[in-house]
């Protein structure tokens, strides 16, 4: 305050003025760090300040926060790091100085952590190397606060935690501890555990063709992936929140099944591995390889996932049954011509056989006909019948001899077999054909023709009573039977060989010739050729008379038919002939030589000057007559 005064010192004015110094210094109680970047100061307030500056230190840094009232903390500190921590109080007035200095050191930093849940019961916790750390306290529990609280204690970088509940949320703590046994910063982080493997795991093929796979419910796990298989390789998978999943299928494959259920920790471990297979194909391709009347052979193409093949053959009343690894079946002890519905079922030990399979209508081949009779329309056609024991079916009758087949067919019960040769041997049998086959044949039945007629005969009169017949050999003859025959009678002989003599033939007579070639069985061939003309009748009575001594007058009677006749006068010294005119019965021959022997034959002659050389002899001794 100033005052002014007089000379008597009499106040005679004043001013005051008011003036606030700088507040007290500060003494710091403590300082300490609880956060690596921060250190937390304590003092005991000084009157008059309106605020308080904290200041850090660490070498050339300075760090600083103004605070109203203690405590104060100052951040953006480095962690495990000493400070050099002051205090100043503050007012309007200024700062007061420094506190007297503490010093302090922020705590260690939090660890760089990775938590995983590798299993459904555990948690990994794992963190990088803080400096100046001795020692690591980890603590793991339920979210929820529920259950157990694991604390662990370590040196190293890592710890595991087990026996924890599936798909389960945790909250993982970790801080770091120095050598004065202070706990760093903390850090907290929450994992889930891995959901457990789904199980109950079923697989139902409701339809062929699709499949259903259903499980139960795992703890906490937000979807499922549902993994299908088959042998060949080929992998197919479904998304899903929830049971169950739909597939489609094919026969005869093996397909292997697995479901994991996922959460934000990822996948589960694997489960129950299912497989289930599927029936095996149907074969689609059945055709008959080889049909007769009692057996079919029935052969397919393998199909996928059979082992072995069951044939059924069924006709209404009769099951036949084949069983066999390889791609083809003979059914046999079947009925001829019999329709039967053949079924091949696949079949695999897994599964069974595959009974949806269809079926296909087959027939065996016909019966085998039985002749019932051959018939004979002439010596070259048969008439052939049998049984017809068959539906719709062709027959073919087939004749078989050693120069060739003859064959006839008809779709009725008989045939004519024609143009077979004579005198051969046939075996006949039918075949019934229709176009599933052809039956056996039927027994066989010989058929024998009957035997040929002689290309060539031929008739040579031998005597004036005696005709030898000749013919060439006829197939299928084993005798032969030949006649002449005219009105006044016929002349026979029965013989094996390829001749024969018949006597009683009357001269000058007009014959007709038949032969019978016989077989040996029988069998009769009537031959007729053209007729045969005996010779004229020889002259009888004849004589002859000398005229001179080189000279002979030949006389005879004459015979019935001839009028023409001829002389001839047969010697070692010459031969001569005579022939008179028509109607004259004699003849003079001259210029004989004496001394010699003659024969004279006095013979008809007949049409064409032929002459016959069977009539009787006379002998001339030049002097005598015989």
């Amino acid at each position: 305050m100033v005052e002014a005064m007089d000379k008597d010192g009499s106040t005679m004015a004043h001013a005051q003025i008011l003036q606030l110094t700088a507040p007290e210094v500060p003494v710091i109680d403590q300082a300490y760090s609880k956060l690596s970047n921060s250190i937390t100061v304590e003092w005991a307030e000084v009157a008059g300040a309106t605020s308080y500056q904290v200041i850090a230190q660490a070498g050339t840094r300075f760090f600083e926060s103004v605070v109203t009232s203690s405590p104060g903390t100052v951040t953006g500190l480095q962690a495990a790091t000493t400070y050099k921590i002051t205090v100043r109080s503050i007012n309007s007035a200024g700062k007061s100085q420094p506190s007297p200095p503490k010093w302090a050191q922020t705590v260690l930093a939090a660890a760089s952590v990775t938590v995983e849940s590798y299993s459904s019961d555990s948690v990994s916790v794992g963190w990088q190397r803080v400096p100046s750390a001795v020692l690591y306290s980890v603590s793991v529990m339920r979210s929820d606060g529920s259950g157990t609280r694991w604390n662990q204690n370590t040196t190293s970088l890592s710890l595991n935690f087990t026996s924890l509940d599936p798909g389960t949320i945790y909250t993982i703590k970790l801080h770091a501890w120095d050598a004065n046994g202070v706990p760093g910063d903390d850090i907290t982080y929450s994992q889930i555990t891995l959901p457990c493997a789904p199980n109950g795991i079923t697989v139902v093929e409701d339809n062929p063709g699709n499949l259903t796979v259903s499980w139960s419910h795992g703890n906490l796990a937000d979807y499922y992936v549902v993994f299908v298989k088959s042998d060949d390789g080929f992998e197919v998978h479904c998304n899903t929140s929830q049971s169950p999943c739909y597939f489609p299928s094919e026969c005869g494959f093996i397909y292997f099944m697995s479901v994991f259920a996922y959460n934000k920790a990822g996948q589960s471990p694997l489960g129950e591995l299912l497989n289930y297979t599927t029936a095996p194909c149907c074969p689609s391709d059945i055709t008959p390889a080889f049909v007769s009347g009692d057996t079919l052979e029935i052969v397919w193409s393998a199909v996928r996932g059979a082992e072995m093949y069951e044939t059924k053959a069924v006709d209404g009343t009769t099951v036949i049954l084949c069983n066999d690894t390889a791609t083809v079946c003979a059914l046999s002890g079947l009925q001829c011509n019999r329709q039967y519905n053949v079924t091949v079922f696949s079949y695999s030990e897994n599964r069974g056989s595959n009974t949806s399979c269809a079926s296909k209508y087959m027939k065996t081949a016909p019966c085998s006909p039985e002749i019932k009779n051959i018939t004979m329309v002439d010596v070259s056609n048969f008439i052939v019948t049998w049984e017809p024991n068959n539906n719709g079916a062709e027959y073919t009758v087939t004749a078989r001899g050693e120069n060739g087949l003859w064959n006839c067919s008809s779709a009725g019960t008989s045939c004519t077999l024609g143009k077979l040769p004579c005198g051969s041997m046939h075996m006949v049998h039918v075949l019934a054909s229709t176009s599933e086959g052809t039956s056996l044949p039927s027994y066989s039945v010989p058929l024998e023709t009957a035997p040929c007629c002689p290309a060539n005969i031929s008739v040579v009169q031998v005597t004036q009573s005696v005709t030898n017949v000749s013919w060439s050999i006829a197939v299928g003859a084993q005798t032969y039977s030949t006649m002449l025959e005219s009105p006044k009678g016929q002349a026979k002989c029965h013989t094996l060989e390829d001749h024969c003599l018949l006597g009683c033939i009357t001269c000058g007579t007009s014959y007709s010739v038949s032969l019978e070639a016989v077989s040996e069985t029988g069998l009769v061939s009537q031959c007729t050729y053209h007729g045969y003309s005996s010779s004229a009748c020889c002259p009888s009575g004849v004589k002859l008379y000398r005229l001179s001594n080189s000279g002979i007058r030949v006389t005879w009677r004459v015979s019935p038919g001839p009028e023409n006749y001829t002389v001839n006068i047969y010697g070692s010294k010459g031969n001569f002939t005579c022939n008179p005119l028509t109607g004259v019965s004699y003849c003079d021959v001259t210029e004989i030589l004496c001394g010699d022997v003659y024969t004279v034959v006095v013979s008809p002659v007949s049409g064409g000057d032929t002459q016959i050389s069977f009539c009787p002899k006379k002998i001339y001794s030049g002097r005598n007559f015989f």
